[in-house]
């Protein structure tokens, strides 16, 4: 029941519960991770509401999606619960979509939503993007020698998590049948919304795979195309790794990592990788658009806030290929004419 038999208005939670159940799992196709979030964002809206205003939630209308509700709820955010710029505006970000799919099932809500539109969260800082030096990323790769078969899975994962500059999910989710190794030999990883995208592999990390299957996946061919890459035995079957244990994986290198290369980043984690892989393209001059479809963004305004800035060695390379190399001027005497015309403003 969308509308309140009593007022006729359209009731909240109606509208909400098919935004999170309905519309965003089954038509967006949105991950559980993402849908959890828009959640949370409706959720501390509901916390600020009875807090604040003392509203409680068997109360909660429409009518408090307002401007002014929505203005002290941005500043409860900023002042009270001390969010981070980041955090307030993906909190609003999810309210304004919800209010955009609302409006589009409601007519008498369009102006509710439009409303809405012009409000914006307080600017992030631009922070430069952390990324790993060549140095620090050949001593991470490495850190693992391979002296037993954990550690040359533990080599492979990492090795493959840089080249293929994926998200760790997309790592986690590789199965045999994403993987090309005949030339031109690539990976398929299924990304957000499952969306694919191919990337192709080095040379270098075809060897290191080919290597890899031939330990870990004999016969891989005649293997279920199901079987993850990545795995450990749950009795006695190839289970996916977590998410969590390629992070362990990653934070374990690093330590090791250190003993060769001390300025490894103490806080490193897998989404540096992937930032490092970009970062590297962009350095080489690969353009942006690339660079985009390697990550697997749709826009490429995302790749562009992350990536599209220069660092001090590019900025300063740039700045002296601009500038002519200067030498010194035969010294002569500058007549009474030259003078006049040097100073003239025309």
């Amino acid at each position: 029941m969308k509308r309140d038999p009593n007022t006729d208005a359209p009731n909240f939670y109606s509208f909400a519960r098919d935004y999170l159940h309905a519309y965003l799992p089954k038509v967006r196709r949105l991950s559980p991770k993402t849908i959890e979030a828009y959640r949370i964002s409706l959720e501390c809206f509901l916390t600020y509401l009875a807090e604040i205003e003392h509203i409680q939630r068997d109360q909660v209308s429409f009518d408090h999606f307002e401007r002014p509700h929505l203005k002290g709820w941005l500043a409860w955010m900023a002042e009270q619960r001390h969010y981070a710029p980041r955090t307030i505006a993906l909190r609003l970000t999810a309210i304004k979509a919800f209010l955009t799919y609302s409006s589009h099932e409601d007519i008498t809500l369009v102006a509710l939503h439009q409303a809405a539109k012009a409000l914006r969260a307080p600017a992030s800082p631009h922070t430069p993007i952390e990324y790993l030096t060549e140095p620090e990323t050949r001593a991470v790769l490495a850190a693992f020698t391979g002296a037993n078969p954990k550690s040359r899975r533990n080599r492979m994962l990492l090795i493959l998590l840089y080249d293929t500059a994926a998200r760790v999910s997309e790592l986690t989710d590789l199965t045999l049948h994403d993987l090309t190794l005949t030339p031109p030999g690539h990976v398929t990883l299924t990304g957000k919304r499952n969306k694919t995208r191919t990337v192709p592999l080095t040379d270098k990390t075809l060897a290191h795979l080919h290597v890899y299957l031939t330990e870990f996946h004999p016969n891989h061919a005649k293997l279920p195309a199901t079987r993850p890459v990545f795995y450990s035995l749950h009795r006695g079957e190839p289970t996916p790794l977590s998410s969590d244990t390629v992070a362990a994986v990653l934070k374990t290198a690093a330590q090791a990592a250190r003993a060769t290369c001390p300025t490894v980043p103490e806080h490193i984690h897998c989404h540096m990788l992937r930032k490092t892989k970009a970062m590297y393209l962009y350095q080489q001059g690969i353009p942006l658009p690339i660079i985009m479809r390697l990550l697997g963004h749709e826009n490429t305004s995302t790749t562009a806030a992350f990536y599209a800035f220069a660092t001090l060695d590019m900025m300063r390379n740039a700045l002296n290929s601009a500038t002519p190399t200067l030498t010194a001027l035969p010294a002569q005497h500058l007549t009474e004419d030259t003078l006049r015309a040097l100073h003239a403003l025309r």
